[in-house]
């Protein structure tokens, strides 16, 4: 989406050895997305599959999948990638992609899970860190972190909330993934 900030919160991590792992790379399809800086900065190679240089969805994500396997991930982590998925690539990376999703799923898939969240006058909103499958924001459930929604809260302000949530959450998720501590049994995600 941009700004990068659970892409940085994940450097984080790295750096301060929450997380012993090496980020292999940065792949975008925003041309102008702050994350790219904030990967250079951290001398992490950047790719850049911009959606709008293809003719058509099927050939975007053909080039992606090929710039997702030529980095040979152990775990691919979407943050703020603002597309669904297509099933090639699901497929590939079956059981070694996370995504962020600023909602306690199941509830508020999709887009403005913050607006959803205060349209339906929940009293808890949150975020979901899961695995991603062939639904949308449908995956096993790997960590979620929850927050009180205020009164008079707006969808700005719950969102930043909710941010904060996500910066731990994610770095939370991928430790927890690298570490071997995840396995999917059916639906449910169980952490040893």
């Amino acid at each position: 989406s941009g700004r990068g900030s659970n892409f940085q919160a994940v450097l984080d991590a790295m750096r301060d050895g929450r997380i012993r792992a090496t980020c292999v790379g940065l792949i975008t399809d925003n041309p102008k997305a702050y994350a790219a800086e904030r990967a250079r900065a951290a001398d992490i190679p950047v790719t850049t599959v911009d959606y709008s240089r293809f003719a058509s969805r099927e050939e975007y994500e053909k080039a992606l999948l090929r710039e997702l396997v030529s980095c040979n991930p152990d775990l691919l982590v979407l943050a703020g990638y603002m597309r669904i998925v297509g099933r090639e690539i699901v497929k590939e990376f079956n059981g070694r992609m996370i995504n962020i999703h600023p909602a306690l799923l199941p509830s508020f898939p999709g887009l403005h899970g913050q607006r959803q969240a205060l349209e339906h006058g929940v009293k808890v909103a949150g975020c979901t860190v899961h695995f991603v499958d062939e639904n949308l924001d449908g995956g096993p459930i790997i960590v979620q972190k929850c927050v009180p929604v205020l009164e008079g809260d707006d969808e700005e302000a719950l969102a930043a909330r909710i941010l904060e949530q996500e910066h731990r959450c994610l770095p939370e998720a991928i430790r927890l993934f690298c570490e071997g501590r995840l396995s999917i049994v059916g639906r449910r995600v169980i952490i040893r």
